[in-house]
């Protein structure tokens, strides 16, 4: 552990047009950020840590300024170091494709600033351009599509918002009642499969999801593909996007992932448990590069059950 641990790429944020009541910018990031004292953020800005754009120095007296760009350094008391290392599976002039590893963020969030997917590929290869083209929780390891280039990062984020990118994942869990009496009797069929659509709307506390009543927003396609001493290897392809969508899916047939820590039942906040990482990974990433017409088709190595 480290002490009051700076991040090493600014974030920012973009001042928005709706906001008039806020004269500067430190009543505005003030209000903005409720979790973080005005004293903090008096503190970064005398000690120079604010910026604009351009890297002029924010003042405690600088006017909002609407559609501006404000640049500031998140920090922590304590980060703790993820022993677990990313993997480089391809990269060109445009995009790099990593695996990300159990318990390592794609960004800077909550205790984290520095150790995290994006901030070590920038160290690596001394390019402060890369930007992840989508998400995946810290919890969860796999595939990372990350852009290098601005130019063109339009491109393949776009791959991810109009569905032309396949992601298939794998998970371990437990196996439902019915399952176990099906293997007891000899009579489970391999692959078994579900189609799960349903509405996914916000739980509490707010990062967490449920399923509501209305017209289904999610889908996702899963299949038991392997048993053994009563739990089950899972293929999961989604449909559709949702935040944690394949853990509340998996949870909806009764099945939640191994090593879970919010679905079913969220536990007590804990320091992360190494040896018992979530048993979801983002194993294969397929699509048609939008530059070059190239058909990428990528997976890492999966569980072993």
């Amino acid at each position: 552990m480290s002490q009051s641990v700076r991040a090493a790429q600014a974030s920012y944020i973009v001042l928005p047009e709706t906001v008039t009541d806020k004269p500067t910018v430190l009543s505005f990031l003030v209000s903005h950020f409720s979790a973080i004292a005005q004293t903090t953020w008096v503190e970064r800005i005398e000690n120079g840590k604010v910026h604009w754009r351009d890297g002029e120095l924010i003042t405690l007296e600088s006017e909002f300024v609407p559609r501006a760009r404000v640049y500031y350094y998140r920090e922590v008391q304590q980060e703790s170091i993820i022993p677990f290392e990313e993997k480089v599976l391809l990269q060109n002039e445009q995009i790099i494709i990593a695996f990300k590893p159990h318990f390592l963020a794609v960004n800077p969030s909550g205790n984290f600033v520095n150790e995290c997917l994006v901030n070590r590929l920038r160290i690596k290869t001394a390019n402060e351009q890369i930007v992840a083209s989508h998400r995946l929780d810290r919890a969860t390891a796999g595939l990372m599509l990350l852009s290098l280039n601005a130019d063109t990062r339009h491109d393949y984020h776009q791959l991810f918002k109009t569905g032309k990118i396949t992601k298939t994942y794998q998970a371990i869990a437990k196996l439902s009642d019915d399952l176990i009496s099906q293997v007891t009797a000899n009579t489970l069929t391999l692959p078994t499969h579900w189609t799960v659509k349903n509405r996914l709307v916000k739980a509490e506390p707010s990062f967490m999801m449920k399923v509501g009543t209305g017209e289904a927003n999610s889908h996702s396609e899963i299949s038991l593909v392997e048993v053994n001493n009563g739990l089950g290897l899972f293929e999961l392809t989604p449909v559709t996007g949702r935040t944690h969508q394949l853990r509340v899916h998996m949870m909806s047939l009764g099945m939640p992932i191994l090593n879970d820590r919010l679905y079913p039942k969220l536990l007590d906040k804990a320091a992360d448990d190494f040896d018992k990482p979530l048993k979801l990974m983002a194993k294969r990433l397929a699509f048609t590069d939008p530059l070059t017409g190239e058909q990428v088709d990528i997976s890492c190595d999966g569980f072993l059950l």
